[in-house]
């Protein structure tokens, strides 16, 4: 029997002649889904609709709120409710609007459509009752520690299994054996961080209906209210900001306050809580453009947009049902056409998406920016040409 070694090979293991270890019959499963998030649980309800009877494995065993913009864009929306979740169970906060700041320079403008804001957990709780009701197995707690491009791979638990097709849907985080080919790392690179602010009725007041973003020196920060009245503030900076704070993420904010009136405004008084989310070393403006025989690669695993673009859980549902699509059609040789074609999909929002993250890490140029617009027209423009379709 061949078993997983910790560098994601294979050994063989032998009984001696006299005497023989005990091993586990490895599991076997036809579609294996990485991972409970959009992109995982969107894969998964598809393959249990078109009768795959998929294994999803998630290493939390309780849904977790995980960092994210928490911006669901209309077109989002749209999938979603194909996905049998009828909008309004979401419960988001409603957004038809945009507030953008740059040092003293600030602009408003309609989005194209509406669209919501909502916390990861309640998206993922409602995607996860959808895919257990159509058929999925989700086990909770025992994620997957390593894997190869065999479809073999080893979970947390020590435990093996092995599958026709692996669905890699584990976000921006890596899974060993089968790690993104992101290239060299940057000298500074990006970084996530997510503080969640209590509801308050002065940010109730001030962020109804908008989603702002605040452009600081390498970075910037979103603002928006989620469905229980709670403000998500994320921001992407490079790791040399955080550097600048000695480490420390509330000394982070004061001096991004400093250099930003308005978000010193929005958090003047607020309650910054004790815990904090983060993840570095992201790389945005990433796609994998080649696949492997049986590996689909889903969400942050397939194309990283720039999080000021709102469209990260688009890519993520999008990606799920296009992959699911592709391997009830064609099995696991389907995987490299999968990817090759979601590389194209993505290859426009990506990119121009890229672009204002360009101009958001240079503050003097993205207020001459702000400055010059016609922001209405540009809005429109940016918020359709960072979508999309499932």
């Amino acid at each position: 029997m061949a078993i997983l070694t910790d560098r994601g090979g294979y050994r063989a293991r032998h009984g001696s002649g006299r005497a023989a270890f005990s091993v586990p019959a490895m599991r076997r499963t036809a579609a294996l889904v990485a991972g409970a998030g959009p992109a995982g649980l969107a894969a998964a309800i598809g393959l249990a609709r078109g009768g795959a009877k998929p294994l999803v494995v998630e290493r939390h065993r309780e849904t977790p709120d995980l960092l994210c913009g928490g911006f669901v864009s209309w077109q989002t929306l749209e999938t979603i409710e194909e996905l049998g979740i009828e909008p309004t169970r979401l419960g988001g906060h409603a957004i038809d609007r945009v507030g953008l700041y740059a040092g003293d320079q600030s602009r408003a403008a309609r989005l194209p459509n509406k669209g919501m804001g909502l916390s990861r957990r309640r998206l993922d709780s409602l995607l996860r009752e959808a895919a257990e009701a159509a058929g999925a197995e989700i086990e909770a707690g025992t994620g997957l520690s390593a894997a190869n491009s065999d479809g073999e791979a080893r979970l947390a638990d020590g435990s093996e299994i092995t599958a026709e097709a692996l669905f890699l849907a584990t976000g921006k985080y890596e899974l060993r054996g089968l790690k993104r080919p992101v290239g060299e790392p940057s000298a500074d690179p990006w970084m996530g961080i997510r503080y969640r602010l209590p509801a308050s009725a002065r940010l109730q007041d001030t962020l109804h209906g908008a989603i702002e973003m605040h452009i600081v020196r390498h970075g910037y920060a979103g603002l928006l209210l989620q469905e229980d009245g709670s403000a998500n503030l994320c921001m992407a900076v490079r790791r040399s900001r955080l550097r600048e704070a000695d480490g420390d993420t509330r000394e982070l904010l004061r001096l991004l306050s400093r250099e930003t009136p308005s978000l010193a405004d929005r958090l003047d008084g607020e309650t910054i809580p004790d815990s904090v989310d983060a993840v570095s070393r992201v790389p945005y403006g990433w796609r994998v453009r080649e696949g492997q025989h049986g590996i689909f690669r889903l969400g942050d695993q397939a194309a990283v947009i720039p999080s000021l673009a709102g469209e990260g859980i688009g890519i993520a549902l999008a990606s799920g049902v296009q992959a699911a699509q592709a391997y009830l059609s064609g099995g696991a040789e389907a995987a490299p056409d999968f990817q090759r074609r979601f590389a194209r999909s993505t290859r426009r929002p990506v990119a121009v998406a890229s672009a204002l993250k360009r101009i958001a890490d240079r503050p003097r140029l993205a207020r001459r920016a702000l400055s010059l617009a016609a922001l209405p027209g540009l809005v429109g423009f940016l918020g359709e040409a960072t979508r999309i379709r499932a």
